[in-house]
């Protein structure tokens, strides 16, 4: 028969291995559990971090792209800092670890972002300046142009006005015909079977503005067959041509200065005789006569 004593020491170290097993266990399971809360813990900051840096990325990117839609001289450089970042958030999108190194990267792209919309303001302020002064200058150059364009009218206005004052003009344009006796005297006549020349005189009248030095005149005079008398000579100018009786010239000083010249001829016709004078190929007076 067995020892009761022996009995109960036998199940009393089975219940003692049994204890240290089951605290044994109890360890492990906790330090198993302690291990999953840390990993868990460690990948939600991990994953909270991503997303941190995520939208500190993606507020960048939002901030390039609005200075790049203002289409200033900086756009090719913001363009390609904002690549740069669109770079970063792929590469970020693919990590699996830390992204402790990416905040650093952020950082200076922050700072490179602060400093290059700072410029770009900069630069829209000063374009803002820079057109408003345009403006101000198409403005101004536009009044300019019309004032020039009324002094041009102005001044063409009155050099056609100087021009006209500084015609010449003819006065007292008269013609008479004349017996010539034997003793050189010259006796006034209307008839035509007497006369034997025919005498035209005119006034060349003062005029200040004229330019002075010698003027030429042709003298025509038509008798009443429609004839020219006396020279009958042609002078082109352009595409005019005058048939003249005779031309003479005279020294003008800006003084008034009196013309008479003699036109010999005989068998002068009955009727009414035509005398133009001419400055080229322009009328500048005329008169007519009659003989019987």
């Amino acid at each position: 028969m067995e020892n009761p004593k022996n009995n109960n020491s036998s199940l009393k170290a089975v219940i003692a291995v049994l204890a240290v097993l089951l605290i044994g266990s109890l360890v492990y399971i906790f330090k198993l559990s302690s291990d999953s809360d840390v990993t868990k813990t460690e990948l939600t900051s991990t994953m909270t971090e991503k997303e941190s840096v995520m939208k500190d990325l993606q507020e960048l990117k939002t901030t390039y792209d609005a200075a790049i839609a203002e289409n200033t001289s900086m756009s090719d450089e913001l363009i390609q800092e904002r690549d740069k970042v669109v770079a970063l958030m792929d590469d970020l999108n693919k990590s699996k670890g830390d992204v402790g190194k990416y905040k650093s990267q952020v950082q200076a792209m922050q700072g490179k972002m602060k400093t290059l919309v700072a410029e770009n303001d900069e630069l829209k302020k000063q374009n803002g300046t820079l057109t408003v002064q345009r403006d101000s200058t198409i403005v101004v150059l536009g009044e300019s142009k019309k004032y020039n364009e009324v002094l041009v009218g102005q001044n063409e206005e009155l050099a056609k006005t100087v021009e006209k004052g500084a015609k010449l003009s003819i006065l007292n344009t008269k013609t008479a015909a004349y017996k010539l006796k034997s003793s050189g005297k010259q006796v006034e006549t209307d008839k035509a079977s007497r006369a034997d020349v025919l005498k035209i005189s005119f006034t060349v009248a003062e005029n200040q503005i004229a330019k002075s030095g010698d003027k030429t005149y042709y003298v025509q005079v038509i008798d009443s067959k429609n004839n020219v008398l006396g020279d009958k000579k042609t002078e082109s100018f352009g595409d005019n041509t005058l048939t003249y009786s005779f031309k003479t010239t005279v020294q003008y000083e800006n003084k008034t200065v009196n013309v008479s010249e003699d036109l010999p001829g005989k068998d002068f016709v009955k009727g009414t005789y035509f005398i133009n004078v001419f400055d080229n190929d322009e009328l500048v007076s005329k008169t007519s006569f009659n003989l019987r």
